[in-house]
């Protein structure tokens, strides 16, 4: 993809039917706008999703990576029946999400942003009571409920108070609640935010497993650039209800091609025109492949970037054009956003849970 592509719907994200993997999730066109009804002004409808496509093969780990706001959350809301879509079409599993939304819920797994176990109930007690709203025979309760403690690493804490668990064993708990009835599909929507980083780790790694050993099909929703790096199979990223890039994260990063040059300039008076004086004046430097503003300054797509950084300061100098901080990197997904979106990801933290495992303010 070019450096001058702008955010579409069109992207043509590789379809899981050209691999052996038959796909079980496809959207067409999927669109959904808020604030559309009766007496609703034009102005007021919010296009949350925007006519994406794309598809998602049996057993893949695929991830939809975007800030707050971008559409993803929403994306899968729709996905696991829990929000009715403007327009398009979806199937999962093979199945029509108008026509057979209940037989959808039996073969998927959700573990949500908000992390729903009670915490009067015991680790145990919070599989049992899920088991027990999937209808499965009790046997097979208990059957499933001890296999998920032993592979959740919680045995130890299994007749604990929810409570008295840290927030990566509340979170671990949380996605064993949607693998009581063993769903071949698993969402997850944001499953590590607010969690720190060795517990997010852990997360990552009990991910990685389950995904290895189950043979699950994972619909992953992120903002984190690591965590879509780390695990998805395949990526698209979304910002503003539209794709704007799509493929495996080392396709992404390759299409770069080349070292970044992240230029910070001074948020002052004169940012603006110097932005605009800095993108045309790095362009003529040998070495330089692309350059684009963003919204703290300018970014350059170089070959040896740490030699011709050298040059570019140079010339930024000679132009009387300050510089507040500048980075030399390869290729990240985080340059892929910047790149197609000329601007970076700012990942948003939840507040804190308390005591219980709910948000503070309420029971969400």
């Amino acid at each position: 993809m070019s450096a001058a592509l702008r955010p579409t719907s069109a992207i043509p994200l590789p379809d899981a039917t050209t691999s052996s993997a038959r796909p079980v999730i496809e959207v067409r066109d999927l669109v959904k706008v808020f604030g559309a009804g009766r007496g609703s002004g034009a102005d007021s409808a919010v296009r949350a999703v925007d006519g994406i496509t794309f598809s998602v093969g049996a057993g893949e780990f695929f991830g939809f990576l975007g800030p707050n706001g971008s559409g993803k959350t929403t994306t899968m809301k729709i996905l696991t029946t829990l929000l009715g879509r403007t327009s398009g079409s979806v199937s999962v599993s093979g199945l029509d999400l108008d026509r057979d939304p209940s037989e959808i819920r039996k073969k998927i797994g959700y573990a949500g942003q908000s992390i729903g176990v009670d915490g009067d109930l015991t680790g145990r007690e919070n599989l049992t009571l899920m088991g027990h709203l999937y209808h499965l025979p009790g046997a097979l309760v208990r059957e499933r409920v001890q296999e998920l403690l032993e592979v959740l690493q919680l045995t130890d804490a299994a007749d604990r108070p929810a409570y008295t668990y840290s927030g990566g064993m509340r979170r671990r708990l949380d996605l064993g609640s949607g693998l009581v009835h063993r769903p071949p599909i698993l969402f997850l929507d944001e499953p590590t935010t607010g969690l720190d980083p060795q517990t997010r780790n852990a997360v990552w790694e009990y991910l990685r497993r389950l995904h290895r050993d189950e043979g699950l099909t994972v619909f992953l929703t992120t903002q984190y650039m690591e965590e879509a790096d780390q695990l998805c199979e395949r990526l698209a990223i979304i910002d503003h209800g539209k794709l704007v890039a799509a493929g495996t994260p080392a396709e992404l990063k390759a299409e770069i091609g080349a070292d970044i040059v992240t230029i910070r300039l001074p948020q002052d008076e004169q940012f603006d025109a110097r932005r605009s004086r800095a993108v045309d004046v790095v362009k003529g430097v040998a070495g330089v492949e692309g350059a684009s503003v963003f919204d703290q300054g300018v970014t350059v797509r170089a070959h040896n970037g740490g030699a011709t950084l050298v040059e570019i300061l140079r010339v930024l100098e000679r132009e009387k054009i300050p510089v507040k901080e500048v980075a030399v990197s390869p290729p990240t997904l985080d340059q892929v956003f910047l790149q197609h979106t000329g601007r970076e990801m700012r990942v948003e933290e939840v507040k804190p849970m308390n005591r219980t495992g709910f948000r503070r303010g309420g029971r969400q």
